[in-house]
């Protein structure tokens, strides 16, 4: 595993650190205005999707590995209404740094 402040990318860093910590503000920190994204390929509402499958349900993510100069993630996430699965993510980044888009799904 890769521990999240090893993590190579600084923004894909802080938000493996904010959805691990619970902290909503962080989260919402790191992302740009309008960002959006999919789950299992379907474009999801981003709002209610962390909501759900993050902050009301203990989301966690432990980071198998990392590509892309870090913005490719294999992670083993769990909340409380799945468990556990293996997932992958990918982040779209802008030049500013904040993500734009992030996409997951099933590894």
């Amino acid at each position: 595993m890769i521990a999240p402040n090893q993590l190579t990318d600084p923004i894909v860093r802080a938000f493996v650190t904010a959805v691990n910590a619970g902290d909503q503000s962080a989260f919402r920190a790191v992302l740009a205005e309008g960002a959006t994204m999919s789950d299992d390929g379907s474009d999801r509402d981003l709002t209610q999707w962390a909501e759900k499958e993050i902050w009301s349900s203990n989301g966690h993510m432990d980071i198998e590995t990392e590509a892309d100069g870090g913005r490719a993630l294999v992670a083993n996430y769990r909340n409380d209404t799945w468990g556990e699965m293996r997932t992958a993510w990918r982040f779209t980044v802008t030049g500013d740094g904040r993500i734009s888009r992030f996409e997951t799904g099933q590894a």
